[in-house]
């Protein structure tokens, strides 16, 4: 038989190595990737409510969107709204380079088709960029792209991001008719183990009890669990005449109703009569006509939905108009753009919602404690 000869003191520092080394393992933060079906779904305001639901429970937390969507110029030059506000309402002191690593503009998808963009340098500099911000952080919440699928053309898509950093996924996905489950369930299969859940949000009272007595068992028994089911509000799911005619860069002719919601846009294109029959259909609406359309102006003022008219052409209307939507109490507002320019900037303003700031996050960590198991989602 052969002797070793142990060395105890060696025997305990390797022991303090081991130790060490596990400790490091431990401080790395919990990442939490929101993703979503669809673009608009209230996804940058649940994932910084959750960012200051964890910072008030005492937790070091930072935050990213890998992937810059919310651009205003072809290029990408126009830095992406989410990632300033949660530098401000996070308090960070980081650089957007790494706050947005990657600006998914359009011309940098024409780019990635041409091969001009390599999916390994990319995803590198999401990994380097995430390790700075999440150096001492106890947690990580990341915001996915618009849609979940999102940067699939250079592997970057939200659930390749979620492998990169090693993070659970938490779906945000509305409801409106039982058929939007098969695009939950294509989302669970693609993010597999790492799906941790999902959070209805923006649920109308109409499509609540269906959802709470069909659709929830349905998912629980494919074990996807849900851990919560947003109210819908009209604050956070329209935005004001007042605010439409800030964004749009109209002139308001008639000032009163300035502060009613809308939530969806018709075009004033038609007959008289058929306008008229459409319009008492809708509700909520703006109505985006030509100026110098004074039958469908007329025939928008009697229909009880409409609140307000968006005249486009930088036509003004008749004084007769004018005194009868002031009588009514409906603004309206005029755009120097034609109908087709002023119906998909209008649209692009009501599926983001109302502007981002502290008070709709505010609203949004409300609805999050009211209607939702924090403790579940943050784990």
């Amino acid at each position: 038989m052969t002797e070793t000869d142990t060395d105890p003191e060696s025997t305990d520092a390797d022991s303090d190595a081991t130790t060490a080394t596990d400790g490091d393992t431990d401080t790395e933060p919990d990442a939490l990737l929101v993703s979503s079906l669809e673009p608009s779904t209230g996804k940058t305001g649940i994932t910084l409510a959750l960012a200051r639901l964890a910072a008030a429970e005492g937790d070091s937390v930072g935050y990213m969107k890998p992937k810059g969507t919310r651009l205003q110029s072809n290029v990408g030059k126009t830095l992406d709204e989410d990632p300033l506000l949660a530098r401000e309402l996070l308090e960070l002191e980081a650089e957007m380079h790494d706050l947005e690593p990657v600006v998914y503009s359009p011309t940098f998808i024409e780019e990635a088709l041409r091969g001009r963009e390599e999916p390994a340098e990319l995803r590198e500099r999401i990994r380097d960029a995430y390790g700075t911000l999440a150096a001492d952080r106890d947690r990580m919440f990341v915001e996915g792209g618009g849609r979940y699928t999102l940067g699939g053309i250079v592997d970057l898509a939200d659930a390749d991001i979620a492998d990169i950093i090693d993070a659970r996924v938490l779906l945000v996905a509305s409801y409106d008719v039982p058929g939007d489950v098969d695009d939950i369930l294509a989302a669970a299969r693609t993010f597999g183990d790492r799906l941790d859940g999902i959070v209805f949000n923006d649920v109308s009272d109409a499509a609540y009890d269906r959802l709470e007595t069909d659709v929830i068992p349905f998912l629980e028994a494919h074990e996807i669990p849900v851990h919560g089911v947003l109210p819908s509000e009209r604050e956070l799911s329209g935005v004001t005449v007042g605010e439409l005619a800030d964004e749009l860069g109209g002139s308001m002719l008639v000032e009163a109703g300035r502060d009613a919601y809308v939530e969806r846009f018709t075009v004033g294109a038609m007959g008289a009569d058929s306008a008229l029959r459409r319009f008492r259909r809708t509700k909520d609406a703006a109505v985006i006509t030509g100026g110098d359309r004074a039958e469908i102006h007329t025939a928008a003022l009697e229909a009880p939905g409409v609140r307000c008219l968006i005249l486009t052409g930088g036509h003004r209307p008749s004084g007769a108009i004018l005194g009868q939507a002031s009588k009514k109490g409906v603004p309206i507002l005029a755009v120097q753009t034609d109908t087709l320019a002023t119906v998909e900037r209008a649209e692009d303003i009501v599926r983001s919602g109302r502007t981002r700031d502290a008070a709709t996050v505010d609203r949004m960590q409300q609805l999050l404690s009211d209607h939702a198991a924090v403790d579940s989602i943050l784990g």
